[in-house]
């Protein structure tokens, strides 16, 4: 978390602060914003594979005070507009198109306004699979569940024990009951209560119109901003019988043991 505050140079409101941050995900949170801000993003890789990365920020829910630009070679194109209020949107682009340079809109009183933002960067390809533009519920091929299986963040046979649609954030999050943890990169998937079963959730879009439904189902996908998000998720009786004609014929990408 990097947290700087306006208040510091509150007699040069023209001021333009340089941060540098190294980290590959965080937040920034600048308090009382005067002047304007060029957040650098210098993450400890290779400076050949930045152009394989993409950037997203997802704004505190009530961030204000600022305008948030991508600036490129002097050239600002509005990201987030002062006041934008669109919980949980998250906005990305190739770290190649620019550095964020965040503005400070004209305020009566600062001492009230904060601008928040969490970030992270992440290599395109799975950015692309987070944000699917053409098709975001198009059911996966079985070549792209296998693959699933291999490189999500999470895998796991579970059952949808109930769904909570927000209409507001334009999300819905399956509540799911863990049959069998293949794999998780944080702990979204915990015991719970007295009768050691595993529970957790997983958010998706509202547009896909997930329903509760009987049945096991093999739920993949990545963590995004502290949240499990859904990818590939098919019935698991279809994921045995894909999986065993890609081992019959040694075609799986990786091993898993589906039972």
């Amino acid at each position: 978390l990097s947290s700087l505050s306006g208040l510091t140079h509150e007699s040069h409101k023209k001021d333009v602060e340089q941060v540098y941050l190294r980290c590959s995900e965080g937040s920034i949170e600048w308090m009382y914003p005067t002047g304007a801000l060029i957040v650098n993003l210098r993450p400890n890789t290779s400076p050949a594979s930045y152009k394989h990365l993409t950037v997203c920020i997802k704004p505190f829910k009530d961030s204000a005070g600022a305008n948030i630009y991508l600036e490129k070679t002097g050239e600002l194109k509005l990201l987030v507009r002062d006041g934008d209020r669109s919980p949980s949107k998250v906005y990305c682009f190739g770290y190649d198109q620019g550095g964020l340079f965040i503005e400070a809109t004209p305020q009566q009183d600062i001492s009230r306004k904060i601008t928040g933002f969490q970030y992270e960067l992440m290599s395109k390809g799975i950015a692309s699979d987070l944000h699917t533009v053409s098709a975001p519920c198009r059911p996966c091929s079985d070549t792209e569940v296998l693959l699933a299986v291999c490189t999500s963040d999470f895998v796991i046979r579970g059952s949808i024990q109930d769904v909570t649609n927000e209409a507001e954030e334009q999300e819905t999050i399956i509540h799911v009951g863990v049959n069998k943890l293949y794999r998780q990169k944080s702990k979204v998937f915990q015991l719970t209560g007295e009768s050691e079963n595993w529970r957790g959730q997983i958010k998706t879009l509202l547009e896909c119109g997930v329903k509760p439904g009987d049945g096991d189902f093999l739920f993949t996908g990545r963590m995004h901003f502290g949240e499990a998000r859904l990818g590939c998720a098919p019935r698991f009786k279809d994921f045995q019988r894909m999986y065993k004609e890609a081992k019959d014929k040694g075609l799986n990408p990786c091993e898993i043991g589906p039972d």
